[in-house]
């Protein structure tokens, strides 16, 4: 009767083990399916530091997010609140580019020159397949000055597909609540470097403590290494002797 139990036992532990894999295969699953939607909208991230008052290239990337059709076109509002007065997008192979210009209601200053206009829309379209389903595609643009008095700059995006569809990525997201169906894409700021185009400005005498320092560092690690290899020397020296004093005690007990 035990060793019947114990068969039974046997057998179901076995028959979990073959679940197992088969239950955390469909859980993995699960997670994929509810994590996917999250991350295919158009954002906007940069491929450098984006420090406040400084200049940055950041890239929109648009997945596509339908099975039966391509995306043809993309059109990214520029922010009026914090006018941008640089913008030079980078060419990318099969789309054409065109950046439209607007009045400013409040001139500003860059760089010491008075700007009475600035881009207030990037336009890319399509002139081959697009992006087909199961693809992305990444549009780099040069932006700048970046705003001096603020932590995020917030564009407006426009995804058409080549079956006339339009999905506006527009909704605000506001810190603690859920992100919205269709968030528009946000670029986070840094703290504004030395040098206002987004790196910092380190001078000579830095420069120079920074030397002295990895010199020393350097040192210190030679000192530290040529030690080692002593003591390991030693260690081996001593190993042989004592194994060399242990066989011939050992031949003395023999005779």
């Amino acid at each position: 009767m035990a060793k019947s139990q114990q068969q039974s036992d046997v057998s179901s532990r076995r028959r979990l083990a073959r679940r197992l894999p088969l239950v955390g295969a469909a859980a993995a699953g699960s997670v994929l399916l509810l994590a996917g939607p999250a991350f295919a909208h158009v954002s906007v991230q940069p491929s450098g530091p984006a420090a406040k008052g400084g200049f940055a290239t950041v890239n929109f990337k648009v997945p596509n997010e339908k099975d039966d059709a391509s995306t043809v076109k993309l059109e990214v509002t520029l922010p009026t609140d914090h006018p941008l007065a640089s913008v030079m997008p980078q060419p990318v192979p099969g789309w054409k580019v065109s950046v439209t210009k607007a009045k400013l209601a409040k001139p500003i200053e860059m760089e010491g020159e008075k700007i009475t206009e600035a881009p207030s829309k990037i336009t890319w379209t399509a002139d081959g397949k697009g992006v087909e389903p199961g693809q992305f595609q990444q549009f780099p643009v040069s932006v700048g000055q970046l705003p001096k008095d603020a932590d995020q700059v917030v564009f407006k995006a426009l995804q058409t597909y080549d079956d006339k569809e339009v999905v506006r990525w527009i909704e605000p997201t506001k810190k603690g609540a859920p992100e919205p169906e269709n968030p528009a894409p946000v670029l986070e700021l840094g703290p504004a470097e030395e040098d206002g185009h987004g790196a910092a400005g380190a001078d000579d005498k830095s420069g120079a403590t920074t030397g002295m320092k990895n010199t020393a560092a350097a040192s210190d690690a030679s000192a530290s290494d040529t030690t080692a290899r002593v003591l390991g020397a030693t260690g081996i020296v001593v190993g042989v002797i004592g194994v060399g004093f242990g066989v011939f005690a050992g031949r003395r007990r023999s005779a």
